[in-house]
């Protein structure tokens, strides 16, 4: 009965082409203003490069220099952390091999044999910033150094890093192993994502069990920023004389995230506090779409989507529903709105029929993925409980083959 109520709304509203643009914007936000709102201008910074980024959205809010390739020191560490949470077994016991111990530059002074779990060492990792356990992570996880790099090499290709290259784990010098500030933000704001790596950045100190003393570890985090803005919750600090003083920090404020990242600066702590504060003044987080919002004709959104905005960004907003034609039973998913700033997409929403959205358990299951650049986030049915996304280009036969197979018992 739905898919048979589903299939008459839709004919109702478009038919033709496989695809139809509805060319109407759903609602109109703030009135379009005859000239151009001037962008913020930003404070006054030391550092060689820098970015500031919105983490939800991913939206780069400033950029100095943003894509010049420069060692970046231990904000390395940032990709070690990721790449072994996202590889690795947290309750693992990690043991400290040769190359690990007593590795030059900052150490946790763990000794050779020594055992400890890879979330503890981890912990020492991005607070004490050490390289005999990035070292012996590296070791743990990839096999092997050069293994490890290799992952951390692959990460960066998939997240779209186009100025990064890594050499090492641990971010000491090396020939080849560079990042640069814009990079640098949109690892943090996809690792800041992580539930585990969020959770280490903003500890201010962590104690852990030392088996070759009678007290325990205790790890004071470097980055002082937690400790003087308001706000703080992480990331990174680093330095080597080449790369000089290097500075990742996030602040929450207001159920916005904010990171910034400088390269080679030496008033890193003062400017990070300016670069935030420009950040949470000047582009708010705006709630753009809410979930279960009803739309027309029966519809309602299936998400939220929130954006950051400056002052007068809100003339140049347009939401554009998007129907699919349905060629097969599509369990009540009609389409999507896509959001546009200045004329480019930063943004779509789902689009369902009212009364078939998915509860909140369903779109936990929700199955998701990468075809190339082309997400699976158009199409979808039901199997055993779970909700299955289907790419777009997945119409017509092929589509209706595979949908069959999937749903025949």
């Amino acid at each position: 009965m739905r898919i048979t109520k589903a299939r008459n709304l839709r004919s109702t509203l478009s038919w033709g082409a496989r695809v139809t643009i509805l060319a109407f914007i759903l609602q109109t936000v703030g009135v379009q203003a005859t000239f151009a709102a001037p962008a913020p201008t930003p404070p006054l910074i030391h550092a060689q490069a820098a970015a500031l980024i919105d983490v939800t959205s991913g939206r780069i809010l400033y950029s100095y220099r943003g894509d010049e390739q420069l060692p970046i020191a231990s904000l390395t560490k940032i990709m070690t952390a990721i790449v072994a949470i996202e590889h690795g077994k947290l309750e693992d016991m990690v043991t400290v091999g040769r190359n690990a111990y007593a590795k030059e530059g900052s150490s946790l002074y763990l000794q050779l044999g020594e055992e400890m779990s890879l979330e503890n060492m981890l912990y020492g990792l991005m607070l004490r910033s050490g390289n005999d356990a990035a070292t012996a992570i590296a070791e743990h996880v990839g096999g092997s150094e050069e293994g490890f790099v290799y992952l951390m090499n692959e990460k960066a290709k998939m997240l779209g890093l186009k100025y990064s290259h890594f050499q090492n784990p641990h971010g000491l010098d090396d020939k080849g192993h560079y990042s640069s500030a814009n990079d640098m933000a949109k690892l943090t704001a996809y690792a800041l994502k992580n539930p585990h790596f969020k959770e280490i950045v903003r500890t201010n100190s962590k104690r852990a069990p030392n088996p070759n003393d009678p007290w325990d570890y205790k790890w004071l985090n470097k980055n002082k920023m937690l400790r003087f803005y308001e706000g703080a919750d992480g990331v990174k600090t680093g330095y080597t004389k080449i790369a000089k003083r290097c500075l990742v920090s996030s602040a929450t404020r207001g159920g916005q995230q904010l990171a910034v990242v400088t390269l080679n600066d030496g008033d890193d702590w003062n400017d990070h506090r300016n670069l935030l504060d420009f950040g949470f003044a000047q582009y708010p987080l705006n709630n753009i779409i809410t979930d279960g919002q009803a739309i027309q004709n029966g519809l309602v959104t299936g998400a939220g989507f929130s954006f950051p905005l400056a002052k007068g960004e809100e003339s140049k907003l347009e939401r554009r529903l998007k129907l699919n034609r349905a060629t097969v039973a599509s369990f009540g998913y009609c389409g999507k709105i896509v959001i546009t700033l200045n004329g480019k997409e930063i943004g779509t929403v789902p689009v369902y029929e009212e009364g078939s959205r998915p509860s909140p358990h369903q779109t936990d299951e929700t199955w998701s993925g990468q075809i190339g650049e082309k997400s699976l986030s158009l199409g979808s049915g039901l199997r055993n409980g779970k909700r299955i996304i289907f790419p777009e280009e997945w119409g017509g036969s092929f589509g209706k083959i595979i949908k069959t197979m999937l749903f025949s018992n």
